[in-house]
Parts: C-alpha cells; structure tokens; sequence
C-alpha cells in the first residue's frame, strides 16, 4: 500500500480488496475513509502500519495531515467519513480544525466525523474538543483492535471515549454543576494551553520545549502571547491563574 500524501490527500488504501473481519477468520463488507491528523510524523506512520491494512481492517487511509492547515486541505479534499485528529497541532489545535471544518461535519448526506486521538487526558482537552464536534475522544494507549473499532463506531455516529475518559465527560455535560465556559481559557489555542500547563507545574523552558518537540524559542513566544492574551505580567501571576481555575 502506497504512503498517504500531507497536503494532497492521495489515497492510501488497496481498492475493491475483500476485508477481513479484525478478529476472527470471515470476511467482512465494511469500509471506512480515514484522514489521519498528527504532528508527530513518526506516530503517524505507526497508526498508518497498525490500522491501515485495509484487507484486514476496512480502513482506508486517504490522506494525512501535520497542522492545522493541512488538515483543513487535505478533509476538504478527501471528504473522509472519520478524521483521527490530535488536540494539539501547530496553527491553533484540534478545536481549530474543528471550527474550520463545521460545514463538513453539518453536512446532511456525507458528514465528516472527527474521533479524537491523543496523549491528553486533561479535562479542558477532552471538553474542548467535543464542544467544537468531535465525536468521541481516546487516548494514545488505544489497540489497534479497538482503534479500528473506535472508527467504525464514530462512522456510524455513536459517541466514542476511553473508558477512563467517559465517566467525567458524561458528568461535564449532563450536571447542573458543569463548569461554564471560560472565556479567557478560550481565547489560549491549545499548545498555548499545554505550555502554560507545563510552565504552571514548574517546568524549565527547555524541559518544556524537550516535552513538547519544540525549541526554546517556541516556548518563549507561546508564553508570550498566553501572558498577552490573559493580560498577566509574569510566570508567577500565569501560575496563579492557572492554580485558580485547576488546570495544573
């Protein structure tokens, strides 16, 4: 199977080939159109190897994407019926890519569902993203088996967690006492909230920019614009806010 292109979404996936039922020895008719969206491409490549053997799964990868952009480009391309979208890309996040593609997932007759997959299990990533329309939310610690599972299920428009993960979204969204939104919090992409997590906890620059694959000089300016954005003068006062509102 040939690689999957970022930005051109060339189709990945063998077709007319007969699926395999994932565990067990029938065949099975099912087939799902998948745009992978990641900024790791290594991480990429091993979900593509995991999932994409498209005789075996049923899933077709068409397209891959590493921000915010490319992604836009490449599900408007491609019209995947399920992007794996992580929640923390350069050019805005998850959430962006989301609220650019609102259309899509509105469409009556063809929508593009959006299962969320990434290493975060932090409460404002999970709820971010499922007010911006995701469908479900997993972490990196998936199977390939349930992996597969996940998409098909989202395919078919159920509502997907990590078993961890289920109990306090129900509770965010169905409780008289879910927290409202927070309109600073809002104003931060997701990287800058990741970076001003980290910086809250006690993180070094550096040790930050080694977490996140990014230089110190990304640090920096991430800093910079969530000091500006939240109207603060320094790390400290930036801790305290945090504190306040429990992100760290």
């Amino acid at each position: 199977m040939s690689d999957p292109t970022e930005a051109n979404g060339t189709a990945g996936g063998a077709e007319g080939a007969e699926p395999a039922a994932p565990a067990g020895g029938g065949t099975d008719e099912r087939r799902v159109r998948v745009v992978l969206v990641d900024d790791h491409r290594m991480f990429r490549t091993g979900v593509q190897a995991e999932i994409g053997q498209t005789a075996q799964t049923g899933v077709e990868v068409v397209g891959e994407a590493a921000d915010v952009d490319q992604a836009v480009t490449v599900i408007t391309a491609t019209r995947p019926e399920v992007v794996l979208l992580d929640v923390h890309l350069p050019g805005g996040g998850g959430v962006e890519v989301l609220r650019r593609c609102a259309a899509l997932m509105a469409d009556a007759e063809q929508p593009v569902r959006f299962l969320a997959l990434s290493v975060s299990d932090a409460a404002e990533d999970v709820i971010g993203v499922i007010r911006g329309g995701a469908r479900g939310y997993v972490t990196k610690t998936i199977t390939g088996t349930d992996l597969v599972n996940s998409i098909f299920r989202v395919q078919e428009g159920d509502a997907v967690f990590s078993p961890r993960l289920a109990g306090f979204v129900l509770d965010a969204f169905a409780s008289t006492d879910a927290p409202p939104v927070d309109e600073d919090l809002d104003r931060l992409t997701q990287r800058e909230r990741e970076v001003l997590r980290l910086i809250a906890r006690g993180y070094a620059y550096k040790e930050i920019a080694k977490q996140l694959f990014i230089s110190v000089k990304t640090v920096e300016s991430h800093v910079s614009a969530v000091l500006r954005k939240l109207q603060l003068s320094n790390r400290h006062e930036l801790t305290r806010w945090a504190t306040a509102r429990r992100l760290v």
